[in-house]
């Protein structure tokens, strides 16, 4: 269809998103939480990729991190503790063209959620998720999370956590079909943006692990990363992570290291002193789940309209005689 010139601006002015129209709720997480600066991150990339709101979803667990599809102007799904990735996956298999994230915590994925998680790295859809991990249960009030480490005391291990603390990044670099693998921190911004970009670009399951500081619960955790930049390690390669000039000059202790070694990626990630930021892993040839199962292609809205009658005829109280043919 042709469009003269009006009509050309004003369908580019119509699909031009500023970060204002990404902007849902008013924020309610603490004064210095890292949710804040992975917000912030997200909406400059949906403001940045000029991504629909009205095609872009997303879905979250429970927990603190799991208020985030709150805060964004866009469709969004809070659902219930644990299975923010089967809902996820639901969506994006019901419709593959939409933009689909996935928000949750350390409690909420890698607890009650660790057999989606597992699954979701195997199916490979394509989809973004950010696992905002700040080693304590925030929202139920300082329980012991999978991911606290040892010793740490909380209200469910008042004399500190007996068990060595879970590694997201080796549990996911172990599953098979794995196809992204990165690390990010929340008080490196630009970073942080960085990776969450290269996450959204690529074409299958994206695992970001998120380490975000908690003020309320474990105000002093990171205070030893936050003051020697030595204690983090930035992983850069032309096919990863490539921080700028500034970026670089703060943060000297760099790794080169290629995304596509999976060897050596589950190597880095073993480690926790110092911290390493960046792409660990990246293959873009694994195919994704819903391209393998033609996902979308077949609901019509008579398929559609047909499979929710026929679920509604199961619990239909009908007038004798009135019940509708098999």
């Amino acid at each position: 269809m042709t469009r003269n010139a009006t009509q050309s601006v004003m369908r580019l002015y119509e699909d031009h998103h500023v970060l204002e129209d990404y902007q849902g709720g008013v924020p309610r997480w603490c004064t210095g939480c890292g949710d804040n600066a992975i917000l912030t991150a997200v909406q400059r990339l949906c403001r940045d990729e000029d991504l629909a709101p009205e095609r872009t979803v997303f879905v979250s667990g429970i927990g603190c991190s799991s208020r985030f599809p709150h805060s964004m102007k866009t469709y969004g799904f809070h659902s219930i503790h644990g299975r923010a990735l089967p809902i996820a996956e639901g969506v994006k298999m019901a419709r593959p063209d939409l933009n689909v994230f996935v928000n949750t915590g350390d409690g909420d994925n890698c607890s009650i959620g660790a057999a989606h998680w597992v699954h979701a790295v195997r199916y490979n859809m394509n989809l973004t998720m950010l696992l905002h991990d700040n080693h304590i249960y925030g929202l139920t009030k300082k329980q012991a999370s999978p991911t606290s480490p040892i010793g740490t005391k909380s209200n469910t291990t008042p004399r500190g956590s007996y068990l060595e603390a879970l590694n997201p990044l080796t549990v996911t670099l172990g599953v098979q079909n794995v196809s992204f693998v990165a690390q990010a921190v929340d008080w490196i911004p630009e970073v942080l943006y960085d990776i969450i970009s290269a996450a959204f670009h690529h074409k299958g399951f994206s695992f970001v692990r998120i380490i975000q500081r908690c003020p309320a619960f474990l105000p002093n955790m990171f205070d030893a990363w936050l003051n020697d930049t030595q204690k983090t390690q930035l992983l850069t390669h032309e096919n990863g992570l490539q921080p700028s000039a500034a970026i670089g000059k703060l943060y000297r202790n760099q790794l080169r290291h290629d995304p596509a070694d999976i060897d050596r990626a589950r190597e880095i990630a073993s480690g926790d002193d110092p911290i390493p930021v960046g792409i660990l892993y990246r293959n873009p040839d694994v195919p994704c789940y819903e391209e393998l199962r033609g996902a979308g292609r077949q609901r019509t809205p008579e398929m559609v309209r047909h499979g929710l009658e026929a679920e509604f005829d199961k619990f239909t109280v009908w007038p004798e005689g009135r019940q509708p043919a098999a």
